[in-house]
Order: structure tokens, then sequence, then C-alpha cells
């Protein structure tokens, strides 16, 4: 029984160690591995989600994602193509497909 509870320590100790939610170190530097995202989201998605004075969520920022994810894909989507605060309707994105909003989405939100 003792043996459980340190090796139960061990892992809280071990996950507080762990990277923290929030923006990740260098924003800027991801983009999706689909070239073609990775094409669409340089040029409609990343102006703002790289610029935390932008006020747009960004790209892999955990904390930031969680609550507006919690609301629900259908939501988010939703937001996506009819704009919302300072969300230009469909990001900007002209060449995007429903399917495409719904990937960079996921994209930033780090669920892909």
């Amino acid at each position: 029984m003792h043996h459980l509870a340190l090796l139960a320590l061990a892992g809280l100790i071990l996950c507080a160690c762990g990277p923290k939610p929030g923006p990740p170190a260098d924003p800027a530097s991801l983009a999706p591995t689909d070239v073609r995202l990775a094409g669409l989201y340089e040029d409609s998605c990343k102006a703002c989600h790289v610029n935390p004075q932008s006020g747009a969520p960004l790209a892999h920022d955990a904390k930031a994602w969680a609550p507006r994810w919690k609301q629900g894909e259908e939501v988010l989507m939703d937001h996506v193509i009819q704009g919302y605060k300072a969300m230009p309707a469909t990001g900007q994105c002209a060449a995007c497909t429903p399917d495409d909003f719904q990937a960079l989405t996921r994209f930033m939100a780090g669920k892909s």
C-alpha cells in the first residue's frame, strides 16, 4: 500500500512539472502540417492568431481556446463564418471551404 502512495505522489509531481496551459513560446512558428491548410492559415488566420494585441485567441493557447471550445464546434463554426466581435466573417478567407474552416479552427485550438 505504501508503494502505491509513493507511486501516486511521483505521478502528481511529474504532472506538475509538465507544460502549463497557455500560449506556446512562439505561436508564429506554428503551422498546419497539410500544405494547403498551411497556406490558408498563413494568408488569413495567422495575422491575428499569433498577435497577442489582436484580442484573438493565440494558436495552440489551450487556456484561451478552452471556453470557446466549450461552446461547441457548431458555435465556433458559426462565429468563423458569420463573424463575431472583432473576427471578420470567414476570417477573410475567400478560398476556405467549410471543411477548411473546421480544420483550421481545430488546428488553432490545438485539437487537430
